[in-house]
């Protein structure tokens, strides 16, 4: 049974729309879920920072201070406000309207992630009397699902700082210590136009394209020979993601864009992997009589790992039962560590269904994240475990 303010709560995020998306005409403001977040956790008692991290993206940091001097550290609940773009003819219902349906609540970024923001604040809900000793930090970022800018920001500028992270991605309460890096490349070939009935009148990009798909396709198998068994995909990755080109059947293409991702394992340096495939894609050029750019869509983002004998790693397994593992998937998490905080994944929702039509959150798991996060709360702020 879900409690009617938590089931408004979740319905009012959903009908909030805040795509990131690397392609500026589906991209959208943050700002709207951010300003909503920022009236609840004000209403729960926190001091609320609306972080601007550029036009229409902000981040928020809502802090509900502790008592005790010595543990200033803190617990930070963490988690992004945007969600990705999706394909409306492929929905069974309005993303932008929360549904049940047999045990399932639909919407999207339901699992991935803005619901986990609701689930926060019916935790801290039962502590609205209760004093803390140590503060519980809760941060809402923007572009974690492109550029993860909001995540940079608060590093840069050392906001939002605790000894401890949760966050809340869709891990099905599983918990992670690691993950794979991100990066979002783009691939633009320029050639020369013409009429189709000719090919010497021009120069087709999208047989060039073709060259370097083939190319990817190949550095792809070959990233099969690094392996890290910890993660349920041991390998890293490489999508092709989108592609547009030409403009109309009876004319040579001129212009073609490609845009792919690639999410190395740790240890992997994302500026040598860049440098292998510049060295791929040569010749291609010439071979074609084009031009060709290759460049990040984004900086990108570097794999974590938080130690398997981190407290919190320990604190957590022994809560549920579960030893850390890892995910093929990035967070925010790189952007934590390097503030030397021990940063943990884990939420009610599910991967498998994240950034695909009709993307659910399983009622099921609400209450036992809930009981996590009031157990997380209890020990670390109110008991102030969180020291420095």
């Amino acid at each position: 049974m879900i409690k009617p303010r938590l089931r408004q709560q979740l319905a009012e995020l959903t009908a909030i729309p805040s795509i990131s998306c690397t392609m500026p005409e589906q991209d959208m403001s943050n700002v709207p879920v951010i300003e909503t977040l920022a009236n609840w956790f004000e209403s729960a008692g926190f001091i609320c920072e609306i972080m601007p991290v550029a036009p229409g993206k902000a981040n928020l940091i809502a802090v509900r201070a502790g008592t005790d001097p010595q543990a200033q550290g803190g617990l930070v609940l963490a988690g992004h406000s945007d969600t990705v773009p999706f394909d409306q003819n492929l929905w069974k219902n309005d993303p932008f309207s929360m549904t049940e349906r047999n045990g399932k609540l639909y919407g999207l970024g339901m699992a991935d992630m803005k619901g986990f923001f609701a689930l926060i604040l019916d935790a801290v809900a039962n502590y609205a009397r209760t004093p803390f000793r140590a503060p519980l930090i809760v941060i809402a970022t923007c572009d974690e699902e492109t550029s993860m800018a909001g995540a940079r920001a608060l590093m840069e500028q050392s906001k939002g700082q605790g000894r401890f992270v949760l966050i809340g991605e869709p891990t099905n309460l599983k918990p992670a210590r690691l993950h794979k890096g991100v990066m979002l490349e783009r691939v633009v070939i320029t050639g020369k136009s013409g009429h189709s009935s000719d090919p010497e009148l021009g120069r087709n990009a999208i047989d060039a394209m073709h060259e370097v798909v083939n190319r990817l396709q190949q550095f792809r198998t070959s990233l099969k020979n690094i392996q890290q068994p910890l993660f349920p995909v041991p390998y890293p990755t490489l999508n092709l993601g989108c592609i547009h080109g030409g403009d109309n059947p009876n004319r040579i293409c001129g212009l073609c864009e490609l845009q792919f991702d690639v999410r190395p394992l740790p240890g992997m340096e994302i500026e040598n992997i860049r440098a292998d495939i510049r060295h791929l894609l040569k010749g291609i050029e010439q071979q074609f009589g084009v031009s060709m750019l290759y460049e990040p869509a984004t900086a990108g983002s570097g794999a974590a790992e938080t130690p398997a004998n981190s407290p919190f790693v320990q604190k957590i397994e022994g809560l549920l039962g579960e030893t850390a593992g890892a995910v093929s998937f990035g967070t925010e998490a790189p952007y934590f560590r390097a503030q030397n905080m021990d940063t943990v994944i884990l939420g009610p929702g599910n991967i498998e269904q994240a950034h695909q039509p009709d993307e659910y959150l399983e009622i099921k798991n609400i209450s036992p994240m809930l009981l996590l996060l009031n157990q997380l709360i209890h020990y670390y702020c109110v008991q102030g475990n969180a020291r420095l």
